[in-house]
């Protein structure tokens, strides 16, 4: 009699959340890619060392997935420190902020993501905090009120976003670093993939790595999310090894192209094609075509189409470039070169 266990039966390995937490770098020497980033944080890293004093605040951004907040640990590990998260839409009232700054021990690694969404008065109440190591607390109400400053420990503040333009100009000059993270390189991406499948004892080919890699958007996120998928893909319909086949397999199956393109990156453009020509589009009336959130398109989908040369940013609005015709073997109308030209 067969004993085996039925094909869909889950099983738990008590190991496996361990490892998946673990795919996040801890230390600086780990962390794949964005060499020049890392080597200018070793030196402030090291000068503050050095000098026994906190890190100056950084302020990071860039496309999410990227790893910012891998990132702020890494540096909070570096300096030996606690490290504390948070996120600007969870601070909603100034006694939250308080609450946090009084409890932080000395050289404290604060970070708050999103720092875009901070409210006006909790950001006031952090300039104090981020120059003087100070708070100010309102005590009693009416006429008998009166401010009392609270002192606080020193400590670093990272803050990490996706819209570094929508950050108060008061509250980004009071970083005194700060640091833009781009999209990864192909060859980091690899990488950051061989890294990843070892630590999840992921059997994976030399050729299947960079095909994945190509296919990963420049963002470790992906990649990562990716290759899990891939393992799942090899492990039912394979042989448990992630080969080149493997990968074709998977990404027709997840409907994403040798360009990282997932089905609604291509329907943005194709949009854009159809239902305007190839544009200029306003970013709002896309959004209410393609059936978007106007944050989605502008913070997620849009970032990779430009880099990757898919799409451009006119005055006018948004346009597909011949890139994109291309790729969706779509061929571009007379009178649409003459609304490029014109």
């Amino acid at each position: 009699m067969d004993t085996k266990e039925p094909f869909l039966t889950p099983t738990y390995k008590a190991d496996e959340d361990r490892r998946e937490g673990s795919l996040r770098p801890q230390f600086l020497k780990d962390f794949q890619g964005q060499q020049e980033l890392k080597d200018n944080l070793s030196v402030f890293i090291k000068a503050a060392h050095e000098r026994e004093e906190s890190l100056d605040h950084i302020f990071l951004s860039g496309p999410p997935g990227l790893g910012k907040t891998t990132l702020a640990g890494i540096m909070a590990n570096e300096m030996g420190s606690e490290f504390k998260v948070t996120s600007a839409p969870a601070l909603d009232k100034p006694k939250d902020l308080a609450g946090i700054l009084t409890t932080i021990g000395e050289g404290s690694v604060f970070f708050i993501d999103e720092i875009h969404r901070l409210k006006p008065a909790i950001e006031e109440m952090l300039y104090i905090a981020m120059e003087d190591y100070e708070i100010d607390w309102i005590i009693g109400q009416g006429p008998s009120a009166r401010t009392i400053r609270i002192p606080i420990p020193p400590f670093t503040l990272i803050g990490a976003t996706t819209k570094a333009g929508s950050v108060a100009s008061p509250l980004y000059s009071r970083f005194g670093i700060s640091v833009r993270m781009d999209f990864y390189t192909h060859t980091d991406i690899e990488s950051i993939i061989k890294r990843s499948a070892g630590i999840l004892k992921i059997p994976i080919k030399d050729e299947a790595v960079s095909l994945l890699a190509g296919s990963s958007r420049g963002t470790p996120r992906v990649a990562n999310r990716l290759l899990r998928r891939m393992r799942d893909f090899a492990q039912v319909i394979g042989n448990g090894t992630i080969d080149t086949n493997t990968v074709k397999t998977g990404l027709d199956r997840l409907k994403i192209d040798n360009y990282g393109l997932e089905k609604h990156d291509r329907e943005i453009l194709r949009t854009i094609i159809t239902q305007y020509r190839g544009g200029p589009v306003g970013a709002e009336t896309l959004a209410i075509s393609v059936g978007e959130a106007i944050e989605s398109l502008e913070d997620f989908y849009e970032p990779y189409l430009i880099q990757r040369g898919f799409l451009t940013r006119t005055p006018r609005g948004r346009m597909v470039t011949d890139m994109a015709y291309k790729h969706l073997n779509i061929e571009r109308q007379k009178n649409e070169n003459q609304r490029v030209l014109f």
